[in-house]
């Protein structure tokens, strides 16, 4: 199985832990990190990695197959699933809004400002933060 990146979970984040999982997996394809046919964990490997409950796991990746994240070959594994054609231009645009108000308002809570963010955007895409 190719490496995969390690997955970390926030107990004091108020974000439930099948949440966690998923967005680390979308954060993960976005970037790159995993690719279109990437194997991911399995659901027990997983669990006992992150010392949760199998269901927890279970309940991440039915969520993600549902999505089109990922797909499951029975016997075989979970894989990224291969990108699907993009939406409309005006969905694509407030889909991202939506991400975007959604990022803001948890880093807002965790004390961070707007331009902090756009600073680590930036970082996280190699180009310099503004100063």
């Amino acid at each position: 199985m190719a490496e995969t990146p390690p997955f970390r979970l926030d107990p004091g984040s108020g974000i439930p832990f099948y949440r966690q999982i998923i967005d680390q997996v979308v954060l993960a394809v976005a970037d790159g990190r995993l690719r279109p046919g990437a194997q991911l964990p399995t659901v027990r490997q997983l669990a006992v990695d992150l010392a949760v409950n199998l269901n927890t796991v279970a309940r991440a990746y039915k969520e993600m197959e549902i999505r089109g994240i990922v797909a499951t070959q029975q016997g075989t594994g979970t894989f990224v699933a291969e990108r699907r054609p993009e939406k409309r231009s005006g969905e694509r645009r407030k889909a991202l809004g939506q991400l975007v108000e959604r990022f803001l308002s948890l880093a807002s809570v965790r004390g961070f400002t707007p331009q902090e963010c756009a600073d680590a955007i930036l970082e996280r895409m190699g180009g310099a933060p503004r100063r």
